[in-house]
C-alpha cells in the first residue's frame, strides 16, 4: 500500500529565497514506517514539499544506484547518512566510501556510541582516537565524519558533559551534528552548546522537545529558538539543516511538511 502524500499547503513566497540560502533536508527516520511501505513514493512526496535533500537512517534494501536514481528523479540531494562506527572500520571502510560516493554524500554521521565508550575520561579518549583516525581516512575522499548527540551524551563526566569532552579530545576534522531535540530532552538548551564549539557544527537537526507534550512539533516545545536560530545563522561551518520528527500528532508526512513550514518561519524571522 502506497504511503499517503499530504495535501500541500499554499506556497510561501519566501520559500524560494530560503531554499537558495539553506540546504534543508528531511531525516527519513521521520517517515520510517512510510518508507518501509513505499520508499519511492515517500521520496517523491518529500521533494514536492520543498525539501532540497534527505538524510538517510537505513536504506530499506536498496542499492546505492537505486537510491541515487530516486533522489535524482525528485531533484533531491543526500545531506548525510547515519551509519554505525563499525561500517567505517577495517574492511568495511572502502565499501562504505564507495556506497556514499554513488549517493553523492559527503557527510557520514555516527548516530550513537555505546555508553561504555563515552562514560569515563579514558573511554572518551580512546573513542576520540578512533574518530580522529576515521576522519583522517575520509578526508582524501572528500568526505566528512560527524557525531550526532543523544540525551545520554549530556551526562556529566569530570565536570563536563561527555559530549563536550569528546569534542575537546577530537581534532577539528571530527565535526558535530547537533540535535536540538535530543539536547533539550536532557534539559540542555541549544544556544549555549552551539557557542562552545564554533566552526565544528556542520549539520543541525531541527527538532523540538516538550516536557509536557510528547507529540510536540517543531516550534511547540521547550527549545529557545529565538536564541538558537540567530546563533546558527552567524555560526561559521553550519552547512546542512535537517528536520526530524519522531512522534506524531498527525500522519508522519504531514508532520514533516508542518515542520518545514515552521523552519521557514524561524529562519526568516528577524
Amino acid at each position: 500500500m502506497a504511503a499517503a502524500a499530504p495535501r500541500h499547503s499554499e506556497p510561501n513566497k519566501a520559500v524560494g529565497a530560503l531554499k537558495s540560502r539553506y540546504l534543508v533536508g528531511l531525516q527519513l527516520y521521520t517517515v520510517r514506517d512510510d518508507c518501509a511501505k513505499d520508499f519511492p513514493g515517500v521520496i517523491k512526496a518529500v521533494g514536492k514539499m520543498g525539501f532540497t535533500g534527505v538524510e538517510f537512517a537505513g536504506y530499506y534494501g536498496r542499492s546505492a544506484q537505486e537510491l541515487r536514481a530516486m533522489l535524482d528523479e525528485s531533484h533531491l540531494k543526500c545531506y548525510g547518512t547515519h551509519i554505525g562506527m563499525d561500517t567505517m572500520l577495517g574492511d568495511n571502510f572502502e565499501k562504505t566510501v564507495e556506497f556514499n560516493k554513488i549517493l553523492g554524500n559527503k557527510l557520514l554521521v555516527i548516530p550513537w556510541i555505546d555508553e561504555n565508550k563515552r562514560n569515563t575520561p579514558a573511554a572518551i579518549k580512546e573513542t576520540a582516537k578512533t574518530l580522529n583516525e576515521i576522519a583522517k581516512k575520509l578526508e582524501p575522499h572528500g568526505m566528512i565524519l560527524a557525531y550526532h548527540c543523544h540525551k545520554g551524551d549530556f551526562i556529566t563526566v569530570n565536570g563536563f558533559t561527555s559530549w563536550e569532552l569528546l569534542f575537546k579530545s577530537t581534532d577539528d576534522r571530527v565535526k558535530i551534528q547537533f540535535d536540538s531535540g535530543n539536547a533539550m530532552s536532557a534539559g540542555v538548551q541549544g544556544a549555549p552548546m552551539v557557542a562552545k564549539f564554533p566552526g565544528r557544527i556542520i549539520s543541525v537537526h531541527f527538532k523540538d522537545f516538550s516536557s509536557t507534550n510528547p507529540n510536540a512539533l517543531l516550534g511547540e516545545g521547550d527549545e529557545d529558538w529565538k536564541s538558537l536560530v540567530p546563533m546558527l545563522k552567524k555560526t561559521a561551518g553550519v552547512r546542512w539543516y535537517i528536520i526530524e520528527q519522531e512522534s506524531y500528532p498527525f500522519p508522519p508526512l504531514e508532520c514533516a511538511e508542518k515542520c518545514l513550514r515552521t523552519f521557514e518561519k524561524l529562519m526568516n524571522s528577524k
